[in-house]
């Protein structure tokens, strides 16, 4: 291994870290006060930029091409829907926590199973990091096990890569725009799938992809927090908008990269989920030390992410089911969320360690559709129609939509079943029906406490 990679390595990783530490200190040592759209932007992006953007990205585009872009492009319309629909109802609505709101307008039942299914929605996601961040250590200490890659992604929870230099060499390698289209259309031809096509795994699958993305950025407590955050509303707005725009182009970088490795080496022996990572070590042609620094930030944006789903966990369970939606002892709770932060991050890497499966962006947006069949349904009928739907409905609403989401999600993703579209339509479905026949039934909600 040259010295100079692993130097970049380390260098990146002392940047980010030492940056971590400045910017807790003097966030400790001044007052509390919102945030601006800058960092409302980079809050959302530290946590959906990471391993299944990047690695994840790469790995399915030298599968399926195009349709590897759907990770980033729905992450980048949530982010719009997210922006235009609900930043005013969730800064309106007074509760800190998405769960929560849910508890507040339904019941006690209610928040609860939303608390445990999105959890473990979110849960699902961490997985996906820890097995992107394996892949950069793979590559670096091929000789390592798979085992200790895990355990290091899961101590090393830091953020951020940029895939602009990346896309860029790769497109120039492949001989530009022309030489890409020409790569694109012989792959199309000996595979018979068309990789210049959005829906190259089909309709069903790419469009549920899609739609899960959007669901889950809008129901997961991670970029929730980040838009309760904001100094304002335009803050919360501006900073959602920020990330609707730059998230896309980074799968663009992934998904070039991706097809580019697929005209170098052979798909018959080639482990695709090393696409992103080999590239950069071994294809790209840039100096030792600057491919170090990117692959210690690519290693960082993957357990980055885990970290802030992991946060996004701790406090939602530590709040809702520990503290009682109250948060009178802070230092306790302090203790707490690092305790269960800790507990969670411990258990997704076991787990990891295990033959779980190994197609990142499967586990991803098999966690975002389970998040979003979990609350969306809920979610919207105490934005749109506050009070008028009873508690047992959307207790029932939140545990047959995630469970069907969650059992044929499963039964697709370890190839028991091949359903003809993605999970999340018929959770969803679920979902909805039952809310709508709560709003039938007509009867108002004696629970419902929050704020008009």
């Amino acid at each position: 291994m040259d010295a100079s990679i692993i130097i970049g390595i380390a260098l990146s990783l002392i940047v980010i870290v030492g940056l971590s530490i400045y910017t807790g200190a003097k966030k400790s040592s001044g007052k509390k006060e919102g945030i601006s759209s800058a960092v409302v932007a980079g809050l959302i992006m530290g946590t959906l930029v990471g391993g299944s953007s990047t690695v994840g990205t790469a790995q399915l585009a030298y599968n399926y091409g195009m349709s590897a872009w759907w990770f980033t492009l729905g992450g980048g319309i949530a982010c719009l829907i997210l922006a235009l629909v609900y930043v005013k109802p969730l800064r309106r609505s007074g509760c800190p926590t998405l769960v929560g709101m849910v508890a507040q307008e339904y019941g006690h039942s209610a928040g609860l199973a939303a608390t445990i299914l999105n959890s473990v929605g979110t849960f699902i996601n961490i997985l996906s990091q820890l097995l992107a961040a394996s892949a950069v250590v793979l590559v670096v200490w091929p000789t390592m096990g798979t085992v200790w890659t895990i355990i290091l992604a899961a101590v090393f929870m830091v953020l951020y890569v940029s895939m602009v230099t990346c896309g860029i060499l790769a497109l120039n390698h492949v001989g530009g725009v022309s030489g890409l289209s020409a790569a694109i259309s012989g792959f199309s031809a000996e595979l018979g799938r068309n990789f210049s096509s959005l829906f190259c795994r089909g309709f069903g699958t790419d469009a549920g992809a899609c739609v899960s993305l959007i669901l889950g950025v809008l129901t997961t407590q991670t970029y929730a927090q980040a838009v309760l955050s904001a100094k304002s509303d335009g803050h919360a707005r501006a900073g959602a908008l920020i990330s609707t725009f730059l998230i896309p182009p980074i799968g663009v970088f992934g998904i070039i990269v991706g097809l580019y490795m697929r005209t170098v080496t052979d798909p018959s022996v080639f482990v695709a989920k090393t696409a992103l990572t080999s590239f950069i070590l071994g294809y790209s042609g840039m100096p030792g030390l600057l491919a170090g620094i990117i692959l210690g930030t690519l290693f960082i944006a993957s357990v980055g992410t885990g970290a802030g789903l992991a946060l996004g966990i701790a406090t939602v369970i530590n709040r809702e089911l520990i503290q009682g939606g109250k948060s009178e002892h802070k230092l306790s709770a302090d203790v707490i969320n690092k305790l269960l932060i800790i507990v969670v991050l411990a258990l997704a890497t076991a787990l990891s360690c295990t033959p779980i499966g190994d197609t990142i962006l499967k586990f991803a947006f098999l966690s975002m559709g389970l998040r979003g069949c979990t609350v969306f349904a809920p979610l919207c009928f105490l934005i749109w129609a506050k009070g008028r739907v009873d508690g047992k409905y959307a207790l029932a609403s939140i545990v047959g939509g995630s469970v069907v989401a969650l059992i044929l999600g499963a039964m697709n993703l370890f190839n028991v079943i091949d359903l003809p579209c993605d999970a999340v339509f018929p959770g969803v479905a679920v979902g909805l029906v039952i809310m709508f026949i709560g709003l039938a039934a007509g009867k108002k909600n004696p629970e419902s406490k929050l704020q008009n």
